[in-house]
């Protein structure tokens, strides 16, 4: 499917704007039109465009200095400039202030086009290069052990379809490590990979971001806006948290989903994607279903292929292989030599419940690195960096010993979870602190685990 752009053009001449936009438009892209450089100044600072045409000579400032000004403001959109007056000179001085392209009239409209799709090209492998850059040691999903084996499989089969994901975790597992690789590996890899966090923006905005906006369609859209959705064509999109998201967006993320269009806040027409969507949450969606907090027909739309994330305490044979990744990361980022761990520092690692799971490990490893003394991480260093709450797996532990797998994690969470309650005399947001999560997960946890938290309180007459 061709990419469909927004572009920005600037001519003092009705005719050619008019010609240039109507030319564009019967090719699906998005034309707006300006005659006044100092106007375009403005709108491409407050807009979004894939790329601005704009003639060089124009009466009062010109296009160069158009060119110039964008440059200078930090403006990154493609600019191509034109002109029926073009000489050398004037190209070069174009290219020097960073056009991408000069092309001089008359323009056919197949290299108008041609333009165009060489500009969506450049412009999607500087901000893929962008983005390899920023990622460059972090996303890179490690495992050794038999558990993430099976996750790993499953991940390969699907990535390889277009079938929906939805990815199942506590906090910290790296849900959104896993998306993203699921979209490198599939048919999509060319095409953005787009994220939201639906428990991070206001209720109030979420639509907005997902579908976008026209200008003056609420208090405050002073530009249009292009959408998560929108931004992703072609690509994935990632929907993190869809758990937390509110029940009326939930409905129309739903339309979405069933016909594949969306609407802008304050648009007049549907505009059609083609987008494969990820989504994650750490809630248990089947619960919300039964309370009423989440659609159950939106369930089955997203709940096409589960994919669960193990905690980490549950992948412990991992540990070494992360801290040796992680650490090789730390020394990248910092100029630093290698820190070795010994082999009693990796037992102590191993040991620790890890309740903010690998996300809590990264920062370990560096707070670690920089305890490290003689030139290694030792035991002692691991035991002075872990909270001072810190539960360990010992052989004196009384948690369960036998029994199914889960029986026992199950045992071992509650006893961890009533040791911290008691520690921080049962203050919720102390204990969830303590154990590196959410105070509505924690409360989410105990209720799962059976600990009914208003009898305790009672009994020992806390408050929360």
């Amino acid at each position: 499917m061709p990419a469909k752009a927004h572009l920005l053009i600037v001519d003092d001449e009705a005719n050619t704007l008019a010609s240039l936009s109507r030319a564009f438009r019967l090719a699906g892209h998005e034309a707006t039109v300006c005659d006044n450089p100092t106007r375009a100044l403005e709108l491409a600072k407050t807009q979004t465009f894939d790329v601005i045409f704009s003639d060089v000579v124009m009466p009062g400032k010109d296009g160069l200095s158009l060119l110039e000004d964008l440059k200078g403001q930090g403006v990154t959109t493609p600019v191509v400039m034109m002109s029926g007056q073009a000489h050398i000179e004037m190209a070069v001085r174009a290219t020097r202030l960073g056009a991408i392209d000069f092309l001089e009239k008359p323009i056919s409209t197949d290299k108008l086009l041609l333009t165009v799709e060489n500009a969506l090209k450049l412009k999607r492998l500087e901000s893929e290069n962008r983005q390899l850059r920023q990622r460059l040691g972090k996303h890179e999903i490690v495992w050794k052990g038999d558990v993430m084996k099976r996750v790993m499989a499953q991940l390969e089969r699907v990535a390889a379809s277009e079938s929906r994901v939805c990815i199942l975790g506590e906090t910290g597992t790296g849900k959104e490590l896993v998306a993203r690789t699921i979209h490198e590996r599939s048919n999509r890899a060319e095409g953005p990979f787009v994220t939201l966090n639906c428990a991070a923006v206001p209720a109030e905005l979420i639509e907005s971001e997902l579908f976008g906006h026209e200008k003056g369609s609420f208090t405050g859209a002073s530009g249009r806006h292009i959408g998560k959705f929108e931004q992703a064509d072609g690509g994935t999109i990632f929907l993190d948290e869809i758990g937390d998201m509110p029940l009326n967006m939930q409905a129309k993320l739903l339309r979405v989903l069933e016909e594949g269009e969306v609407e802008r806040i304050g648009g007049d027409k549907p505009i059609s994607v083609n987008v494969r969507v990820v989504v994650a949450t750490h809630r248990d969606l089947e619960a919300r279903v039964r309370e009423e907090k989440f659609r159950q027909d939106l369930f089955h739309r997203i709940y096409v292929f589960p994919l669960v994330l193990p905690p980490l305490r549950e992948r412990r044979e991992d540990i070494p292989a992360l801290v040796e990744h992680f650490a090789g990361q730390v020394c990248e980022q910092n100029g630093w030599k290698p820190v070795p761990f010994t082999k009693e520092a990796m037992d102590a690692l191993q040991s620790y419940s890890w309740p903010g799971n690998v996300r809590e490990l990264r920062n370990m490893v560096e707070r670690l690195m920089l305890l490290a003394t003689d030139g290694q991480v030792d035991e002692q260093t691991v035991q002075v960096a872990l909270p001072k709450s810190a539960v360990t797996v010992t052989p004196g532990m009384s948690a369960a010993t036998s029994g199914a797998l889960a029986d026992r994690v199950q045992s071992f969470e509650r006893e961890v979870i009533l040791a911290e309650l008691k520690r921080s005399h049962h203050n919720m947001s102390l204990a969830a602190k303590s154990l590196g999560l959410e105070r509505s997960h924690l409360y989410k946890k105990a209720e799962q685990l059976g600990i009914d938290l208003r009898a305790i309180r009672r009994e020992q007459g806390a408050s929360d």
